[in-house]
Parts: C-alpha cells; structure tokens; sequence
C-alpha cells in the first residue's frame, strides 16, 4: 500500500511538475506575443515623441511628449505634425500646417495676418503673440507645390519654418505623423487642438 501511495505522489509531482512548465511556456508565449503585438503598434499606428525649443509654444512646450498617429496620415490645416526632416535640416522639427498643395498662402506683415487662399486665418486659439511679423526669406503670395504642405510654428516670433529656406515648403514624405496627445508631463496630459 504504501509503495502505492508513494508512486501516485511521485506522478502527482510529476504531474504537478509538467503543469507547471506547460503553464510557464503559455505564459512566455502570451508576453512574446504581446510585446511584438505593442511594438508594431507603436511603429505603425502611434509613436511617441519629445519636444525640443519654443517654437510651439503655448500649444506644446520643451519636453513635452505627445503621441503621434501615423498609420495612413494625410495632412490637413491646422494639424500639429512632426516633420523627419526639411530642406537643410536633418533633425526633426513640430510645427502647425497652415496650407496644403496647391493653395496660396500671403501674410501681411503689417496686421500679421496669415492668408490661405485669400481668406484670412484665425490663429488667436493658438498662436503666442497673435501675429505674424518676423520678416520672411520669400516672397509673397506663395503657391504651395504640388506633394508639399505650408508649415508654421504657434511661436511664431521665434520659429523656424515654412518663411525660411531652411524649412521651405514640405514635402508630406517627410511627415512622420500628427501629434495627437500630450502623455508627460502628467498635469499636461491632454488632446493637442
């Protein structure tokens, strides 16, 4: 009896044992699986960037970290987006496009006024001092070239974008995404308008 007894604890433990092990590999599995399921999600529908330098202010400041949707993005006025690169800059810059292909932007640099195919923009939701006067290195009206998009930033005194030949019109190839949601700082955590 006691052999018995002693054989069925061994092959409880046995048991016990491969149940374990079953168990440890369906939950290594089910981690795998999940750890690649957030990678591609995060490097095809959301990525998560930092913000660096004034130029968005007050909509975004530095160091700001927003999420950016980028699965079929197409740009549209008045999205906040991440550019990979520009003309002569290498590093990617966050700024507000303001003109898509084929419209006419002109700024008064009297008013500060943005102009889109003749109608005037308000800006007052967004922009920090209300006007646009820092000269530019164009001159105006400009039609936006077909594949490219107008850009500015809401800091508009201290920007660097679409006025100057360093930035110039952007090819949308060059879009990484729309910025979408500020996640850090914590007390900021908010869709960006």
């Amino acid at each position: 009896m006691d052999h018995e007894n002693s054989v069925s604890e061994q092959e409880v433990l046995s048991a016990k044992k491969r149940s374990f092990v079953i168990n440890s590999y369906e939950w290594i599995e089910a981690l795998i699986f999940s750890l690649i399921s957030v990678i591609i999600i995060f490097m095809f529908l959301f990525r998560v960037v930092n913000v660096s330098g004034p130029s968005m202010l007050p909509t975004l400041r530095s160091n700001d970290r927003v999420v950016l949707s980028s699965f079929f993005y197409k740009p549209r006025p008045g999205d906040v987006v991440v550019i990979t690169h520009t003309i002569k800059l290498q590093e990617p810059i966050i700024k507000r496009v303001i003109a898509l292909e084929n419209q006419v932007v002109d700024i008064d640099y009297k008013t500060g006024t943005v102009f889109v195919d003749g109608v005037a923009l308000d800006e007052s939701a967004y922009i920090q001092n209300g006007i646009t006067t820092q000269p530019s290195d164009f001159t105006y009206p400009l039609k936006v070239p077909a594949g490219h998009v107008f850009v500015l930033g809401d800091n508009r005194s201290v920007s660097n974008d679409s006025r100057f030949s360093d930035v110039g019109m952007v090819d949308a190839r060059y879009i990484l995404g729309k910025a979408e949601l500020i996640v850090f700082p914590f007390n900021r955590f908010g869709k960006i308008k």
